[in-house]
């Protein structure tokens, strides 16, 4: 997954030092800073445009990507 935007990656692991890295509660995380856009100003729309989904229809596609952010952070 070579092709997680910078910016994609660099909500993930503001997500995961706020919260935990942990499923499901970065997942909790990620949607709280969403809909709050507390990560320069990114809301649900502008993060589903960098390839991340919140919907249930993607979320094997969402824990990959988060496992693959977390575990590069903690190589």
């Amino acid at each position: 997954m070579d092709d997680i935007s910078p910016k994609l990656r660099d909500f993930v692991l503001f997500c995961a030092q706020r919260r935990s890295p942990e499923w499901p509660a970065i997942y909790d995380e990620m949607t709280r800073v969403a809909g709050s856009k507390l990560f320069q100003g990114l809301g649900y729309k502008d993060l589903r445009q960098l390839g991340l989904s919140f919907s249930l229809s993607g979320m094997d596609k969402t824990i990959q990507l988060v496992k693959e952010v977390t575990s590069q952070n903690h190589r």
